[in-house]
């Protein structure tokens, strides 16, 4: 049996552990942030949060806005990235998108498509896939 202190340093430590895959994500994110960029799209949001859903990136084409989705593995013997946007994610991006679209007064005033963005296994470009218009 140990202390009180050393039963709370564990169980911070293993918490700390869990942090691991989202500094990952948040890596991912970025990278695909930058890699939209110089395919000729401009940021205008990242992590956009709404009680309904959250979007990854929010990006302007010379179309219209991209909401885009971020995922990324860094394995994938049972799906890989893109595979993991399910109908229930698709849906909160969906409606956190029109969340988005009403808060800037731009809702049936704009062209929108949603994007996916996967990166499997290594965050580096020559692993990302980018499917436009992957949902609606």
């Amino acid at each position: 049996m140990g202390t009180i202190r050393q039963w709370i340093s564990a169980r911070f430590v293993s918490l700390t552990r869990h942090n691991k895959p989202a500094s990952a994500g948040a890596a991912a994110e970025q990278m695909a942030a930058r890699y939209l960029q110089r395919q000729g799209l401009k940021l205008l949001a990242r992590n956009y949060r709404s009680k309904v859903g959250e979007i990854d990136l929010i990006m302007k084409d010379k179309n219209g806005l991209v909401f885009v989705e971020v995922k990324y593995r860094s394995r994938n013997e049972w799906a890989d990235a893109a595979e993991m946007v399910t109908r229930s994610k698709q849906r909160r991006v969906i409606n956190a998108a029109k969340h988005y679209l009403q808060s800037q007064g731009l809702f049936d005033k704009v062209h929108c498509r949603f994007d996916v963005l996967a990166i499997n296994r290594h965050i580096s470009e020559e692993h990302i896939e980018w499917l436009t218009h992957a949902f609606e």
